[in-house]
């Protein structure tokens, strides 16, 4: 245990917004806090109209700051205010960052624009970095065809180098990951510590607020098979409406997405347009009232973009593991997810594009009461091995406390 250190946190959202990265770095933050760490979370919040404001809320310090908009607008004017993001922390927060220093600082990404603000918060504390990798921008939006090898990419690429540059460690978080960082597009960085750092919740929540959704939208004799989190073009939501249409025989299935993102609305026209009265869309809720409504169905729902060439475990794993739910995951090729599914008898998986074997094995699930609460109860077992968040606090705390030049401590 560390006892007496100061730890910062650099994130892009953090409580109250919905999006799964605030609850997965408040769990963190308050795992730290349970270890003896004082720690302050930094976040950009658009709405203020000072700017910062310092805030002590159950043991922790957030810091909010106000930046421009880097959630809701427009992409250009997004990527604009992210890149001016350490600049604007810096400017608004110099004098707290004199007079507060921090042993250790962890950024989490995306965004991929905190490194300038990294590396000058290392030189000045001198202190150990810690970079928590869960989004390998801009290769994924290439892949996706969001963005092309153009003037944009190369000034995306800077920010991804210049933040992998500040760190002492990078923790991302699946094994194929790591090989990212072997190929020929990257830089050499011999001294640099590269780990899997997996995804993390707690085991135990208290004070869940109660939900009745399933009564509400009348899904009461259904088996619900459940879509929680973002609705994005790397989560080829279209491949979720495939499976609806492949299940409009099957009279107990019935699909309920509920998230936000840039194919929201996209995903409700063809709802309708499709006729699919197998599937329900429901905005992004509030992150206890999710994970709460998590506990009234199924079977949780994965999908991955077949053309993702970057590898990871979604956080919206983390809820179905929390509330005893089998995993469908549909995946992009190679992906660890699938092994890990399989391996702890905790879902079932299958490569995006298989439609006929999604619609397989959701049947075989769907029909299988037996098998939904075999596979849910290693659900279970599986978030207590691998994603508690106390294994992932105690992993970046050992690894930044023993961090030398050479590299990771050999454990």
């Amino acid at each position: 245990m560390i006892l007496h250190k100061r730890i910062l946190l650099l994130v892009d959202c953090c409580y109250p917004s919905t999006k799964s990265a605030a609850k997965l770095m408040q769990d963190l933050a308050e795992g730290f806090r349970d270890r003896g760490v004082e720690t302050t979370l930094a976040a950009p919040e658009p709405a203020l109209d000072v700017p910062f404001v310092l805030s002590e809320e159950n043991g922790l310090r957030f810091v909010r700051v106000r930046t421009g908009e880097v959630k809701h607008a427009l992409r250009p004017l997004r990527a604009l205010n992210e890149m001016t993001l350490s600049l604007v922390f810096w400017h608004r927060l110099r004098n707290f960052f004199h007079k507060t220093p921090h042993d250790y600082v962890v950024a989490y990404s995306p965004t991929i624009f905190f490194g300038p603000l990294l590396k000058r918060l290392k030189e000045l504390w001198n202190c150990r970095t810690y970079l928590i990798l869960r989004d390998i921008f801009p290769k994924w939006a290439v892949d996706a065809g969001v963005i092309r090898r153009g003037p944009a990419y190369f000034v995306f690429r800077h920010y991804e180098l210049v933040q992998y540059a500040a760190a002492d460690i990078i923790g991302v978080q699946s094994p194929a990951n790591l090989k990212y960082f072997q190929g020929e597009d990257m830089p050499a960085y011999p001294q640099k510590a590269l780990e899997v750092l997996y995804n993390w919740t707690r085991e135990e929540e208290t004070n869940l607020p109660e939900t009745n959704f399933r009564a509400k939208l009348g899904l009461e004799n259904k088996i619900v098979l459940f879509y929680g989190g973002n609705l994005g073009v790397a989560q080829d939501v279209d491949n979720l409406l495939r499976l609806a249409e492949n299940l409009l025989l099957e009279p107990l299935a019935h699909i309920l997405i509920v998230g936000s993102g840039s194919e929201f609305h996209k995903l409700c026209s063809n709802i309708d347009e499709r006729g699919l009265k197998n599937v329900t869309l429901l905005g992004a809720v509030g992150q206890r009232e999710y994970l709460s409504m998590l506990g009234e169905f199924d079977i949780g729902l994965i999908s991955l973009a077949p053309w993702l060439t970057t590898h990871n475990v979604p956080g919206k794993l983390l809820g179905y593991l929390y509330q005893g739910l089998p995993t469908l995951a549909s995946l992009n090729p190679g992906n660890d997810l699938a092994q890990l599914l399989e391996d702890s008898g905790a879902g079932l998986a299958c490569i995006n594009g298989d439609d006929t074997v999604l619609a397989k094995q959701a049947r075989r699930m769907i029909n299988d009461e037996d098998l939904r609460a075999k596979m849910g109860n290693a659900a279970r077992r599986l978030l207590k091995k691998q994603f508690s968040v106390y294994g992932a606090v105690d992993q970046i705390l050992h690894r930044l406390e023993n961090y030398s030049e050479s590299g990771l401590e050999q454990t």
